[in-house]
């Protein structure tokens, strides 16, 4: 195989209650992404449609991560990448994961898969240090294994799947602002209290015991973030409406999807994801905010290939 097109999937990250630990993925929305062999050694990009990003290699964070694989292979030719942007950059939905998760699969699978998924999370992590400072994982490592996933440990690398009920939807607006990683880093605190810490740490177990157990309700009352939703949600719109507008809907719980702006929700079946929607889109039609909405099934598949 001389060429590979895949699907690359929006994530979100933190689940409330798993800052930098805990994300998943999304089955109806992500970016497509060409990658192909060639003679000449290094990574090329050659062409963005959709946003308007850096075709430089460095400068990219398809091809950081990319280099940093092509670095440890023994693959002595070199690939180009062809990226369609569906993802925008600062919507809070692993855009910059997409393209670092989907650039390391794709060439790992032309590679004939020399390295693990544990190995291409590593690589891609590089591409997220270059767009948000921070080598997190929370976004690329569900893009690539697919579902949840939760980042036990950063030293030593160690990441693990999740089970997902088969009735949780998840649903996510995007208000048109950009809201960069790196700025909504610099805003959080640096210490929390025991009190907050004994909170989060009950609702992250309680949130992966809900999963294993297909247990909606204990899913709900974990999704709860304690120490970062509430600096953060003040440089999103109307972002307490929409999260208790929610929850009236019927949604087990809502928060902030990854950094923001985009705010998620999680519903157990899709009638109700959709109960939602309308009433997050409503919120955003009566105060005037242009926004994007998607409504999504868990991918449970991570980065696939597609004709």
């Amino acid at each position: 195989m001389e060429e590979i097109k895949v699907f690359c999937p929006a994530t979100i990250a933190n689940v409330s209650c798993g800052f930098d630990v805990l994300g998943l993925a999304l089955d109806s929305v992500g970016d497509q992404m060409t990658v192909r062999k060639t003679s000449e050694n290094g990574i090329r990009i050659t062409k963005i449609t959709g946003q308007d990003l850096p075709l430089a290699t460095e400068k990219n964070v398809a091809g950081v991560a990319g280099t940093a694989l092509l670095e440890k292979s023994d693959y002595q030719g070199g690939f180009e990448i062809e990226i369609d942007k569906r993802i925008k950059p600062g919507s809070g939905i692993g855009s910059s994961a997409a393209s670092s998760a989907g650039a390391v699969w794709a060439m790992n699978e032309l590679l004939n898969r020399p390295f693990s998924d544990l190995e291409l999370v590593e690589f891609a992590m590089q591409g997220e240090k270059m767009a948000s400072d921070v080598a997190h994982a929370d976004n690329v490592a569900p893009a690539i294994f697919g579902g949840f996933t939760l980042v036990r440990s950063y030293e030593p690398l160690d990441i693990v799947s999740i089970p997902t009920p088969s009735e949780l939807y998840a649903t996510v607006i995007h208000p048109q602002i950009e809201i960069k990683t790196s700025d909504s880093r610099k805003i959080l605190k640096t210490t929390i209290s025991m009190q907050q810490g004994i909170q989060q740490w009950g609702n992250l177990g309680g949130l992966i015991a809900g999963l294993f157990k297909n247990d909606y309700d204990l899913i709900g009352r974990s999704l709860h973030d304690h120490i970062v939703e509430p600096i953060r949600s003040i440089l999103i719109p109307a972002f307490d409406e929409i999260k208790t507008n929610a929850l009236k809907s019927g949604a087990l719980g809502s928060g902030i999807s990854g950094s923001g702006p985009s705010i998620f929700a999680l519903s157990r079946g899709e009638k109700i994801a959709r109960h939602v929607a309308d009433s997050m889109t409503d919120t955003y039609q009566k105060i005037g905010v242009d926004f994007d909405i998607h409504i999504s099934k868990i991918n449970n598949q991570g980065v696939k290939k597609i004709n």
